[in-house]
């Protein structure tokens, strides 16, 4: 124990780092009484100090051996495509539901005649006699609501597209 803080001092200069020196010091006080049947000669501070080398080379080869792992490049056959996420990044999510909220209340805000019309066709992907016959109205009719929804839908992202531009200056 009077050797501990020469042993301490010796595995941070080691390893740089005094989480590594406290656990290369452990390591080598454990080997130490362990080992302190073998202990021949007075020497006990260089005997602990040469303890302390090698728990540092042992760690350090782990610790190189664990942090090694090649990753595949993109263009590599075999194993390119485990580099290329198949799901959407947290900023794209957060993108596209904040798109879908928006989308959600602009078509609220259209009348209800343009937005039945407006859903019927480009979410529920209804062809003009479909939503013709759903709305008891004429195909002229579900042809010119469905311009004016587009467009008022339009008009309307826009000009929310502007406010928010401005607003992050």
């Amino acid at each position: 124990m009077p050797h501990l803080d020469a042993a301490y001092r010796f595995a941070r200069w080691l390893s740089r780092s005094p989480s590594d020196a406290d656990d290369v010091v452990q390591e080598a006080i454990l080997r130490a009484f362990r080992g302190f049947d073998t202990l021949r000669g007075s020497d006990v501070k260089a005997w602990l100090l040469t303890i302390v080398k090698n728990c540092h080379l042992t760690a350090l080869k782990q610790q190189q051996r664990r942090a090694f792992v090649p990753l595949p490049e993109e263009q590599d056959e075999k194993d390119g495509q485990a580099m290329i996420a198949s799901t959407p990044d947290p900023e794209n999510s957060s993108i596209d539901r904040d798109e879908q909220r928006t989308l959600d209340r602009l078509l609220s805000a259209l009348p209800e005649e343009q937005r039945e019309i407006l859903v019927l066709r480009e979410i529920e992907e209804m062809d003009y006699r479909e939503i013709a016959t759903i709305t008891n109205v004429p195909i002229g009719t579900v042809m010119s609501r469905l311009a004016r929804a587009r467009a008022a839908l339009k008009a309307r992202w826009l000009k929310e597209a502007e406010g928010v531009a401005h607003a992050v200056r």
